[in-house]
């Protein structure tokens, strides 16, 4: 969505599962506007947070003009069966991309693209590199071939649905993610407590929660340090993304088994 929107909404890093919620970009052309919605990756639940995860997913599904589903070249299998059946069972015009063409050979692309084939037979199957551009602008134009006539949903200078306190808080988790090992990017959830614009500098103030007391520890690590080196590269990702100065300050909590606790996990937006 990044690579097609022209601007970085979701946050990337090289571990499974970062992105949670369902964003939505935004693009603007002479003769169409398309909504674009970003889901959680497919899993099969195993906490009460991927149960809300996935049902961002069927909403999304529910919604959708078409879908565009993607894998990864090397990719053995797709990750949720049931989401497969739903999306070969749909009359949804599908469109599968197969990511990450620069890391593979053309002998092994054709067999994951007839294998792709056969497991989504109704879709067109195309070859990309999100990270590279390539075939970009074919995909663009598939979606703006299955896009039915409607009025534009939202107004033209718009890029999301999200407010700017999301996107200060899924930098502040994207830099966790890139920082931490093993169970700690999983057990944080943060909250921006206060997001002020002043006419110089923007005033971030922003609770990163875990689970326990241990991880709190490792989290801020050795007299400040781990978080220190968290909040300073937030910082800069924040002053590029607002084009403005900003202040961050960070403080670390202990919400103990959030990913399970269903009323948590409504006051974090991740249940209805």
């Amino acid at each position: 969505m990044n690579q097609l929107v022209g601007e970085r909404l979701s946050i990337i890093t090289p571990k499974a599962q970062t992105t949670r919620h369902r964003i939505m970009g935004l693009l603007n052309g002479e003769d169409y506007q398309i909504v674009f919605s970003d889901t959680p990756g497919i899993v099969d639940p195993a906490y009460k947070l991927h149960e809300g995860m996935m049902n961002f997913v069927f909403t999304a599904m529910q919604d959708a003009d078409a879908f565009l589903v993607m894998v990864e070249v090397g990719e053995k299998k797709f990750k949720n069966e049931e989401v497969q059946q739903s999306i070969n069972k749909s009359k949804t015009p599908t469109l599968l991309l197969l990511n990450k063409v620069d890391l593979s050979n053309q002998e092994s692309l054709e067999a994951d693209v007839a294998k792709w084939k056969a497991e989504f037979p109704n879709a067109d199957v195309l070859p990309i590199s999100a990270l590279h551009g390539f075939h970009i602008d074919q995909v663009m134009q598939w979606i703006v071939n299955k896009l039915p006539e409607n009025p534009p949903y939202f107004p033209k200078d718009d890029l999301s649905d999200r407010s700017e306190r999301f996107f200060a808080s899924e930098m502040i988790r994207e830099k966790i993610f890139l920082h931490y090992k093993k169970e700690i990017p999983y057990a944080c959830e943060v909250v921006v407590e206060s997001f002020k614009e002043e006419e110089e500098i923007i005033r971030v103030r922003a609770e990163i929660f875990v689970e326990r007391d241990s991880q709190k520890g490792i989290l801020i690590g050795k007299q400040g340090s781990s978080l220190k080196r968290v909040g300073t590269d937030a910082r800069k990702a924040m002053e590029s993304f607002f084009q403005k100065k900003v202040f961050l300050e960070l403080h670390v909590k202990v919400d103990k088994d959030w990913r399970s606790n269903p009323l948590k996990l409504k006051r974090y937006g991740y249940l209805n």
